[in-house]
């Protein structure tokens, strides 16, 4: 079982290279991010080399106003591929190999047709550099009015777009509030998932309680053919990461 530390919530109270030296040192195998357009991405690249952890991915930025994202909203074009544009170079300099292209507060016809259309502007420019991209299903409980908010309409639009590198960001967490049936969905959908993440449900704290027996559900998820990542993003209520210890130990038995 690869694990990857999302900097976006663990060890946020370091800077961005000594997160992912405290992520290495705990035992992490890789590193993601939300927003870390502050930092100099050949500094992250440097520190990623000298930890020898891999950039799974980083976020189109949330843009302002409180719209979390941009690349679905019709009067907003221009921004979202400013968007783009920012994380996909940023990406190409520090190495992150994925980009998730965040949709923002949208509904409606077009909507889906701004982000097919965005989304099809971003696979062509992250095609240059290498660059795979990622949607997220985001539940409505978390972000109200969020449009890419089901695994069905994502499928729906990488299917518009027909990009080989679009994939689906499948967090246990949302999927969990979203739709429930976890391994079943993850099987019936493994064609277009890129990255698993996961987060206690319904807190958003440690993998290690709450409704979602994850020390389960990872191995068997991997049992089902997944051979990717697993994203530890959840919000840290305990500096121990006994957890960690514990589900090695599981997928190690």
């Amino acid at each position: 079982m690869r694990l990857s530390a999302n900097l976006g919530f663990l060890f946020r109270d370091r800077a961005l290279g000594d997160a992912i030296r405290t992520a290495a040192s705990h035992g992490f195998e890789a590193v993601e991010m939300h927003w870390p357009y502050d930092v100099d991405p050949g500094l992250v690249a440097d520190v990623l080399a000298e930890t020898g952890l891999p950039l799974l991915g980083i976020n189109t930025s949330k843009g302002e106003g409180g719209s979390f994202g941009l690349s679905a909203l019709p009067d907003r074009i221009a921004e979202a591929r400013e968007a783009i544009d920012q994380a996909l170079a940023w990406a190409r300099i520090a190495g992150s190999r994925n980009v998730h292209v965040m949709a923002g507060m949208a509904e409606g016809p077009e909507a889906f047709r701004t982000f097919v259309d965005n989304l099809a502007y971003a696979s062509d420019l992250a095609a240059k550099y290498g660059i795979g991209l990622l949607l997220e299903p985001i539940n409505p409980y978390d972000a109200p009015g969020y449009f890419l908010a089901s695994l069905d309409l994502a499928r729906d639009v990488i299917a518009a777009v027909g990009s080989p590198s679009m994939r689906v960001m499948f967090d246990c967490y949302h999927m969990q509030i979203i739709r429930g049936d976890l391994l079943h969905t993850l099987r019936d959908n493994l064609d277009v998932i890129g990255h698993v993440q996961f987060a206690a449900v319904p807190d958003r704290t440690e993998p290690d309680r709450g409704e979602v027996d994850y020390r389960w559900l990872l191995p068997e998820i991997e049992a089902s053919g997944y051979d990717g990542w697993f994203g530890a993003e959840y919000r840290v209520t305990d500096s121990s990461y006994a957890w960690l210890r514990a589900f090695r130990y599981k997928a190690l038995s």
